[in-house]
């Protein structure tokens, strides 16, 4: 049996753009609807702009939804009051960046960040506990505790670098890490390492995932269940490989034929493969990807597609997905 860490109800996010007398909305994210299992990886895809690092931002309480509910083991996130609430919350859902270059301060060791974590958000740790603390966490994420610890930020390379990331956050006791494209900056040879990392916390130490990526392949490779974004609705879920292999909506087929195969022949490019993703600031009805569909119709064109079941954990926002 699966039991819902966190779920997410009409979550949404706009921001207000331009100036006083030409103020316009820009719709990031808009009525997005998933939830997360306990010791599940989920894979939540997209091109830039799509709506993903914003949702991590959400869910991380860096922004406030504009609408909407984040549900977190049954409670509602809008009703946490108090800095001890918020401080519980954050251990539970920390989030790994991103730029492993930019995410440590450079100016302290490796081991200052971690035993920060801890100091604020497990307090009843003693200091020799918390360096015991330090030294299992560095282990579990592949690293020497005598030959890290000590060492300041730029003494490491990127892997190195973002496997403190995950020790940071892995010392803070989470139920949930919002990884938000670890491995998009880190060289080719080295990004599996990673990969396998979060599959091995996930075995050892019971975390669930948020694996936030633009590469459909690696999401294949890692996770359980995949999330499609485009220009900040969901357009489909559903189990990785049911979703990678049969996509329903035009845009995941759009994604997963952009995978480079060095077996097949070189192709023209088809109408979906042309075009920029729509500009999201005060969008009229209609489906967002309407422009580079092959297959859309005059529907599209006035009503927004919901998302609807289609069979055992599909769901597909698309007015032809049939």
């Amino acid at each position: 049996m699966t039991e819902t860490l966190i779920r997410t109800e009409g979550l949404t996010r706009h921001f207000q753009v331009g100036k006083l007398m030409s103020r316009q909305t820009l719709h990031a994210v808009d009525g997005v609807d998933f939830n997360i299992e306990r010791r599940e990886i989920v894979a939540l895809v997209g091109e830039s702009g799509s709506g993903k690092s914003t949702i991590a931002r959400l869910l991380a309480l860096v922004y406030q939804p504009t609408s909407g509910e984040i549900w977190f083991e049954g409670r509602p996130l809008s009703r946490l009051r108090g800095r001890g609430s918020r401080l519980a919350y954050s251990a539970a859902v920390p989030m790994v960046f991103q730029d492993p270059y930019s995410s440590l301060n450079p100016a302290y060791r490796v081991s200052h960040g971690i035993l920060r974590g801890m100091k604020l958000h497990r307090g009843d740790l003693s200091g020799t506990q918390r360096r015991t603390e330090l030294n299992r966490v560095l282990e579990a994420v592949g690293l020497s505790p005598a030959e890290t610890r000590n060492r300041f930020p730029f003494e490491l390379s990127g892997g190195q670098r973002q496997r403190v990331g995950f020790a940071q956050a892995l010392a803070l006791r989470p139920k949930l890490i919002v990884a938000d494209e670890p491995v998009s900056m880190l060289d080719v040879s080295i990004r599996v390492g990673l990969l396998n990392l979060m599959g091995e916390l996930r075995e050892q130490e019971g975390v669930s995932f948020l694996y936030i990526t633009h590469d459909v392949a690696s999401a294949r490779y890692l996770a359980d269940r995949v999330l499609v974004m485009y220009a900040g609705h969901l357009v489909e879920e559903g189990p990785t490989e049911d979703v990678l292999q049969q996509p329903k909506h035009p845009y995941t087929q759009l994604l997963v034929s952009a995978v480079p195969d060095p077996r097949a022949e070189l192709r023209l490019a088809d109408a979906s493969d042309v075009g920029e993703p729509p500009k999201v600031v005060n969008p009229k009805p209609g489906c967002r990807f309407r422009q580079r569909c092959p297959l859309a119709i005059a529907r599209c064109e006035t009503e927004t597609p919901q998302l609807r079941q289609l069979g055992d954990g599909r769901r597909v926002a698309c007015h032809v997905a049939d």
